[in-house]
Formats: structure tokens, sequence, C-alpha cells
């Protein structure tokens, strides 16, 4: 069975090495008995422990076999054990996978600190370089040397220059401002270090996780800084291992955008995801109830927007929402006559007219989200999420001290992380009994 798992080739030549099966066996004991282990814990105790032993038939590997193991065996089947695994225990213990409980934490990455690369600095070298491009064959309308170095030569030291700056911004590409020279994929993000609120900026990964009845049934490594641009991706990654999208995906205040509402209206999720002004508009009247926000405008008889004033409030134009993947707009209005308006210091910052933007079907999407969130059901939802998802971060990074990002590594800490909880509960329900 634990053959399919094991893609590497076999060597033909040099010493006959550990068997494979022995060492995958070994590898998910060791997870699933610590829920996360290093390759030397692994190492220590294949010659120490018992049952270690036993596994690897009284072999000792060392911690670079290991290591070796499963970069060249297990590289392209983590995905694929991770499934089977959750498979089995989520069938044993009647995991609700409707339920999905969201978050994302940032890991630092396997590289060197100050090895950033910046997109809009790149670019601004870069036009600098076509200005100095230009002067240069304005000079060789004139004259055939320059500065005493040929221009032959100069040329060839900004087309090489120019090469650079191009290769930076593909590696950059369209939806990421920075990435590190050490490791391109990792982008440079604000790191919480301290409980002084210090934070630092060093190259990372956002890892998002989706949790359900205390296990991780997904897990994605992400290049975005912001939780927002996640969420698709990861309702992506749970559809491609499952099958189905979850009815209930449970966020906080990162996730809720325009995109990913319609993504959910679109694929029939409810929207259980907090959006930015939330607890604003649960807690604070003042806020909720001014009469001065646009969407607390009247509409009167005839179906005409009115400010605070009574004024009419005339239709100018529509134009796109920013950002917005699915060609969304929302409309703008300017209101008739704000002369004499005793409302004006409290509705306005300028001497024109009030104008003001709406978005109808987003103000509507903010209204279920609030109606999901506040009814029992939200309100257990969210008080799960924080236990579960928030919980799975702590016990990863604070108890088993997993705070930087090895290659691969946190598919092989989400396999621990279930193994171990599933074995603790079977541990718990035995005593039990």
């Amino acid at each position: 069975g634990v053959q399919k798992y094991l893609k590497g080739k076999v060597k033909s030549t040099g010493r006959l090495g550990y068997n494979p099966v022995n060492l995958l066996k070994t590898v998910l004991f060791a997870f699933r008995d610590k829920g996360y282990a290093s390759l030397r814990t692994i190492d220590d105790e294949c010659r120490v422990n018992i049952r270690y032993m036993y596994l690897m038939d009284y072999e000792t590997p060392s911690y670079h076999t290991f290591g070796n193991f499963i970069n060249e065996y297990l590289e392209d089947s983590i995905e694929d054990i991770f499934k089977d695994i959750n498979e089995y225990l989520f069938e044993q213990d009647h995991v609700d996978l409707n339920h999905l409980y969201i978050d994302g934490s940032k890991f630092e990455a396997n590289a060197n600190k100050y090895t950033f690369v910046w997109k809009k600095a790149t670019e601004k070298y870069r036009y600098a370089l076509f200005a100095k491009i230009t002067e240069l064959f304005e000079k060789m309308n004139q004259e055939l040397s320059y500065e005493g170095v040929t221009i032959v030569e100069k040329l060839i030291e900004y087309r090489d220059k120019l090469s650079e700056y191009v290769e930076k911004l593909e590696t950059c590409g369209e939806d990421r401002n920075s990435y590190s020279k050490t490791d391109p994929s990792a982008t440079f993000m604000r790191m919480k270090r301290d409980y002084m609120g210090n934070d630092q900026l060093l190259p990372a990964y956002n890892v998002q996780v989706g949790v359900a009845d205390e296990y991780i049934a997904v897990v994605d490594v992400n290049r975005y800084r912001s939780d927002m641009d996640c969420f698709v991706p990861l309702m992506e990654k749970f559809k491609s291992i499952y099958g189905f999208y979850p009815k209930y995906p449970v966020a906080d205040a990162g996730y809720g955008s325009y995109n990913n509402y319609i993504f959910c209206q679109e694929n029939g999720m409810e929207k259980f995801m907090k959006f930015t002004m939330y607890q604003k508009e649960v807690k604070d009247e003042k806020y909720r109830d001014n009469p001065f926000r646009a969407v607390n405008f009247k509409i009167d008889d005839k179906g005409n927007l009115r400010c605070p004033n009574n004024k009419k409030m005339i239709f100018s134009h529509r134009k796109p929402v920013k950002n917005n993947n699915y060609g969304r707009q929302e409309e703008i209005y300017r209101c008739e006559d704000c002369s004499g308006c005793p409302y004006a210091e409290q509705c306005k910052k300028t001497d024109k007219n009030r104008t003001i933007s709406l978005n109808q079907e987003l103000t509507a999407m903010h209204r279920e989200v609030l109606e999901n969130l506040e009814c029992i059901h939200g309100a257990l939802l969210r008080t799960n999420r924080s236990i579960q998802a928030e919980g799975t971060f702590g016990v990863i990074k604070y108890d088993r001290w997993y705070k930087r990002m090895v290659r691969k590594g946190q598919q092989r800490v989400s396999i621990g992380f279930n193994l171990h909880k599933f074995y603790n509960k079977q541990n718990r329900l035995q005593k039990a009994a």
C-alpha cells in the first residue's frame, strides 16, 4: 500500500540503502507521536526508543538519511499522503467538512533577511535607465565616443542592466511588490515579533489553514501579504481535495471582500466572513446609524435618493469597482444643491456639492453577513473559529516551535498535527471508557 507514495528512483549503484517503507513508517510515526518532529529528533529516537527501533528493524539511519529520503521519495507525494490520511481520519472521527474555520499566519521564509528586491524601486531605476539610453543615442548623433568609454560598451552595459530589471519585474509579477533573492517565491511581509507589537520586514509566506472539527482539512502556502487574496486559492484547494466547497467558510475581518463574497455566492457557500468595519457596525451605534453615511440616505416615495437635508441626490455615472474581478460597478450620485445646508460641516469636507458612491449589491451582502454572524448559529461559529483556527496556529508556532518555513515543510506539519490530534483523541476515549 505505501509503495505508491515512494516516487523516487532506486539507485542501481552504490551501497544498498535503507528500506524506504521502514523510513516512511518511521517518519509518519514520529509525526503521530510528537505532532512535529525534526530530522535530528527522529535520528535520536531511532537510537534510544524501542518503538522507533522496531519500525526501522533496529537500523539507525542518520538525520541526513531521513532528509534525503523525504526530498527524494516524498517530494511529489506529500499532498497524496495528506489527502489519504485525512480521508481515513475524517471517516473514523465523523468530521464535518461543511463547517470550515479559516485563519492565516505569516511564517518566516528560509531566506536571507537583506536580499530584498522592491518592484517600485526597480521600475524607478528602469525609467531612469531609459532616460540614460535616450541621452546616449543623442550623443551618438553628435560624436563617436562618450566620456572616454565607447558607445558600444555603454550600450551593452545598459542592455544588461535593462534585462536585469525586466527579470526582477517578471519575478514580482502583477500580484506582489517584493521578493527575496535567495527565495524568489518569498515576499517581504510585516511579521509580528513580540508582545510589544514590534514588527520587522522579513521574507515570508502567508500560510492559510482551514480547520474542521479540530483537524487541519486544507493548508495553502501563499505569497500574498493580504489574507483577502488567499481566500479563493484556499477554497479551490479544498475543492480539489474533497470535490466540493464547504457550505460555511468562517473567517475573520481579513477575508470579507467584495470578490470573496461574490465567489461564495457563485459556488453555493454561505457568507460567514467578517468585513473590515464589522466590529463598528455591530458595537458602535453612532457609526452604524450616522445619517451622513451614504448607505443611510433615505429613498422617497418616487424612488429618489435624499440627503439628511432632504435634497435630491442626482445620478451622475457608474464606475468600475477597484480591484473587482467580476466587472462590478458602483453608482456615483451628486447632491442637487448643498448651498446654505445646516449640516454642511458634518456632511462634507469641501465647498462643492456632496458626492457619494453607492454599491447596492455590496451593501446587501454586508447586511447578509451581519444577519448570518449575529444569529445563534453565527455566534457559535465565530467562537469556534477563534478556538479552532487560531488555536491551530498557536499549537504549531508555540507548542511545537515551528515558526520558520522549510521547503514543503508546512504540509508535513499538517500531517503531524492531524495524526497527533487523532491519536490523543483515541487515547482520551479509551481512558474514559
